[in-house]
């Protein structure tokens, strides 16, 4: 089963999963998850082929939504669910294909669409396979020789919170030659949908950055025949990456919705 951190106490209301976007971990969502916490349990999850979670040949999204799924069925009740990026089409084909899984559904920056960002997510696994790792001791060299490659600090920063230089060998937390394979299948969505998948009819939230181009207007429609019941709500000066760059309007927005 997926590895996760877990905050706050097992109450009544549902527990919420956080599902994170390619190259990310539950680590990347903990402040967020501790205060989403206050009153209920969240898992802040990492996905198979990242953090401490499993390593696996296949990554589509039926097998993300089925990982999302095997937690859900081991907490024992219906979970809402939130996920970005990656993490958001899992969690929507986990609503699309069991939607008695799902209590509320949030998706933060994406869409069930295809996108082509092929050679940027590309290059930054082949930059993190190129570089020389077996003498690394300091995060400050890590991000130096990324540096190479990787010319935004945000990202280098993003990308070099998974890179174990405690424990044993030095190592990226991500199964960089199956992320590779598997590209082509993390940025497309699947059409048709698999056999029996229909739209989730529970209550949705879509978030997505305002600066972002990931959600864009002729999106929403494709959304809405999806997710009937969605509310889409535009985060101001965020990105992609709204979860980081406005956090405390993303907990609010997300607070809110759940305590409907």
């Amino acid at each position: 089963m997926l590895s996760f951190t877990a905050h706050g106490p097992d109450t009544a209301l549902p527990p919420l999963l956080i599902a994170p976007g390619l190259f990310g971990s539950g680590r990347n969502w903990g402040v967020i998850a501790k205060r989403l916490s206050a009153g209920r349990r969240v898992l802040a999850l990492d996905m198979r082929n990242h953090g401490d979670s499993f390593w696996a040949d296949s990554h589509t999204y039926p097998d993300l939504a089925a990982d999302l799924a095997a937690v859900i069925e081991a907490e024992g009740r219906a979970c809402d669910v939130m996920g970005h990026s990656m993490g958001g089409k899992a969690a929507m084909m986990l609503a699309l294909t069991r939607p008695g899984l799902v209590a509320r559904l949030v998706v933060a920056d994406m869409a069930p669409v295809a996108y082509g960002h092929a050679a940027a997510h590309g290059g930054l696994i082949a930059a993190m396979q190129a570089m020389k790792l077996d003498d690394l001791t300091t995060r400050a060299e890590a991000d130096r020789r990324l540096a190479e490659t990787v010319q935004d600090p945000g990202t280098r920063a993003f990308l070099l919170q998974s890179l174990e230089l405690r424990d044993g060998p030095v190592r990226w937390k991500f199964n960089l030659a199956a992320l590779a394979a598997n590209l082509a299948a993390i940025l497309d969505w699947p059409e048709p949908l698999p056999a029996g998948a229909r739209p989730f009819h529970g209550p949705a939230l879509f978030l997505y950055g305002a600066a972002s181009t990931y959600v864009r207007p002729e999106s929403h429609e494709k959304i809405r025949a999806l997710f009937p019941r969605a509310d889409l709500h535009s985060v101001t000066g965020a990105g992609h990456w709204l979860h980081a760059e406005r956090p405390r309007e993303v907990e609010a927005a997300v607070e809110a919705f759940l305590r409907r």
